[in-house]
């Protein structure tokens, strides 16, 4: 089911995320991966101060935002690294940047069924041929969104170094997406591209293999509606060329204030650890109890289930009961072309059982 009056089918990609406004019975959005925890407090109190700076212009070296991410990404080496570092509108933009940015050649991506699709548009709008994920060649630009969104499949560090490996070809781009990654636990870095600097810089100097790391923060804080992401590039070299080409000041002073303060916030990072997977794991129990026949995918600390619901007629019908009640889901199908699936948010308990009760009637199909 598509979202006609806030979406432009025609030129833009398919998002989920824009049916919540137009439903008068608004429960919870389970269409979104973003943090169930809601978005923290003293993050947002600083956001609505920054409104009051509106009247001028956000720093264009987006301090001290950007040096509190690097301390965030590098504890104890964020200082050698920091020049790597950029932020931009949303991920949107920095995965913008790179592909245009990127060497002359051919595009794939990674070897998951589907995967977020802004890195194939943004293929496509530059003019990029597409390889498909099965093609053993090696391309000039391969993306990996890694955990995959929608699918849930993860690579581990060392599968991840030898996807790259076998997949850019020499002098060619690897963009990881790891949006998703540090809802893996506490030491998300220790599996993280991020933390494998030695590794990048090896690489490039014996390949030519630029690779780039980006993360789309606003599902870890629930933040979408500011826009805000960031990608570590091989070296301060790229970071520049990147920087020549980004329009100024793309990231606003409400953004920077934001950032700048939820980094600092352990407390909700702990929280998120402890009850993601807790939330994740009752809703699976709950699919598996009343529709033994469906089918869930996704690591244990993912902050939502890919659910094959085997019927694309059940599937539609699950969909619009779900919004219907104020509690809409992802349809598989618009953007995915997966029109038995769903995407379903790690959510409170008391959320899940609306959700649940909405899809009463789908247990005897």
């Amino acid at each position: 089911m598509t979202t006609t009056t806030t979406w432009d089918e025609k030129s833009q990609q398919f998002h989920g995320g824009q049916d919540w406004a137009g439903l008068a019975n608004f429960v919870e959005d389970f269409s979104v991966t973003t943090n169930g925890l809601g978005t923290p407090k003293d993050a947002l109190a600083a956001a609505r101060q920054a409104v009051d700076l509106c009247d001028h212009y956000p720093p264009a070296n987006q301090e001290p935002a950007k040096s509190s991410l690097a301390e965030f990404l590098w504890p104890t080496t964020w200082r050698e690294n920091h020049g790597r570092l950029l932020l931009g509108n949303g991920a949107s933009e920095v995965i913008d940047l790179v592909v245009r940015q990127a060497p002359a050649g051919k595009w794939k991506p990674g070897p998951f069924a589907v995967q977020y699709k802004e890195y194939e548009r943004s293929a496509l709008a530059n003019g990029r041929e597409l390889l498909p994920a099965t093609d053993d060649a090696p391309a000039a630009i391969a993306c990996i969104v890694n955990p995959c969104n929608p699918t849930g499949d993860y690579q581990p560090l060392a599968a991840m170094k030898e996807w790259i490996e076998t997949n850019v070809q020499d002098g060619g781009y690897a963009i990881i997406d790891e949006s998703m990654q540090p809802w893996h636990s506490e030491n998300f870095r220790a599996d993280s591209l991020v933390s494998q600097s030695a590794y990048v810089a090896d690489l490039h100097a014996r390949r030519g293999i630029s690779v780039f790391v980006i993360h789309s923060w606003t599902k870890l804080w629930s933040c979408t509606g500011i826009r805000l992401g960031s990608i570590v590039c091989p070296t301060d070299a790229h970071c520049q060329a990147l920087k020549k080409i980004q329009v100024p000041w793309s990231v606003n002073c409400v953004a920077l204030a934001f950032l700048d303060r939820v980094v600092r916030d352990a407390d909700y990072l702990a929280e998120t650890w402890r009850v993601t997977p807790a939330w994740r794991q009752q809703t699976v129990a709950a699919l598996r109890e009343r529709f033994p026949g469906w089918r869930c995918y996704g690591e244990p600390f993912l902050s939502w289930v890919w659910v094959d619901i085997g019927d694309a007629q059940v599937a539609e019908r699950a969909v619009g009961l779900a919004r219907a009640a104020g509690v809409p889901v992802r349809s598989g199908l618009p953007g995915y072309q997966k029109p038995t699936f769903v995407r379903i948010a790690a959510r409170q308990p008391e959320k899940l059982a609306v959700l649940l009760k909405a899809w009463q009637p789908l247990a005897s199909e």
